[in-house]
């Protein structure tokens, strides 16, 4: 019989997968893990999840499928990997992708790592993805339902995460997860789905960055491409490329963060045209397949998570580097954001933009 620990967040997408595995004769665990405590983030709570509350939705529909339930605390791990990596490159003027450093940190090693001491043979998520297997290698797949896919923060997946990993939402439509959820009593059937980080709550970034450092940030100048000041700006935490409000800079025509200078403490301004690229180069690749190709190729790729897939052309530049040729300019290219590959509905790879 496999063994699967159920990661658990409180809502209603992982509590169906473990109902989905629990009625395939899965012997089954569940889990929830506690990232943070209440002094690591600001105290307000809005559309998140991993609180104390989303703690028992979870455990309460692990009772109702008679299964175990416990909650593993991962407070530490996730400071040092997650949140403490999400301050120094705010700092650093690049935009982090926490949650995809939470699931290669998190979900995928840590608690992978769990799973295997207590003798289970899959980890189970809510995520909606496929994985298949094809030639002697496992595929990372698009979900059936694409306004739910998640394969973008899942590139980091490696073939032995794969092979060990159930997504039994990956063939679902999300309104099909409601109904089972309501036709079983869940109480957490009508949930909303969680939306912000889960130690960002209210969405104020820059208040869990003060908080973890002790310090407030640096005031410094906007100034424009050519260097001239055109305002002070109250920290480059504040701010990301593409940004419009909460400039306080009066202009005739509309001014966007077009470039961040953490050495000098400039944040540079430009119209909206000034945004557009074509060219990416992106850093600590994984390929899913585990190897790299060889020579440049076709394929699509996406720079944000809700973004619609783009033609490109791939060069590879190393064993984890790669240089991408967009066919058409795209807005807003930002440093320490994911750039994923796409054959198709198959994940190639992801890397972090440079």
């Amino acid at each position: 019989m496999k063994r699967a620990l159920i990661a658990m967040s409180g809502g209603v997408d992982s509590s169906v997968a473990a109902k989905i595995m629990t009625d395939n004769g899965c012997d089954c665990i569940g889990c929830m893990m506690k990232l943070y405590n209440n002094g690591d983030i600001s105290t307000e709570r809005s559309r998140t999840c991993c609180s104390v509350e989303d703690a028992e939705d979870a455990r309460s529909v692990a009772y109702k499928l008679g299964m175990p339930f416990y909650v593993f605390n991962f407070t530490d791990a996730f400071r040092d990997t997650v949140i403490r990596k999400f301050v120094e490159s705010y700092e650093r003027g690049v935009t982090p992708n926490p949650c995809i450093d939470c699931n290669r940190y998190m979900k995928f090693d840590k608690l992978y790592e769990r799973a295997k001491i207590l003798g289970c043979n899959y980890i189970v998520t809510g995520h909606y993805a496929r994985i298949e297997e094809s030639g002697g290698k496992f595929v990372l797949k698009k979900a059936i339902d694409e306004t739910k896919d998640q394969s973008y923060v899942l590139y980091s997946l490696t073939q032995e995460q794969l092979a060990h990993t159930l997504f039994p939402l990956g063939n679902i439509i999300k309104s099909e997860v409601r109904k089972i959820a309501e036709e079983n009593g869940f109480i957490n059937a009508e949930k909303p789905d969680s939306q912000d980080i889960c130690f960002v709550p209210d969405g104020n970034y820059a208040d869990v960055i003060e908080l973890q450092t002790g310090k407030k940030p640096s005031a410094g100048k906007f100034v424009d491409k050519q260097g001239n000041m055109l305002g002070t700006h109250k920290g480059i935490i504040h701010y990301t490329i593409g940004q419009r409000k909460g400039l306080g800079i009066s202009s005739a025509a509309p001014l966007y963060v077009y470039k961040l200078c953490p050495q000098s403490g400039d944040v540079v301004l430009g119209n909206n045209e000034d945004l557009y690229g074509k060219e990416a180069d992106a850093a600590d690749f994984n390929w899913i397949s585990g190897s790299a190709p060889q020579s440049g190729f076709r394929c699509k790729a996406k720079i944000r998570y809700r973004q619609q897939e783009q033609q490109c052309t791939i060069i590879p530049t190393g064993e984890n580097t790669v240089h991408i040729v967009f066919d058409k300019p795209q807005r807003a290219i930002t440093p320490g954001q994911a750039a994923v590959l796409y054959d198709g509905d198959i994940v190639l790879g992801g890397g972090t933009i440079k």
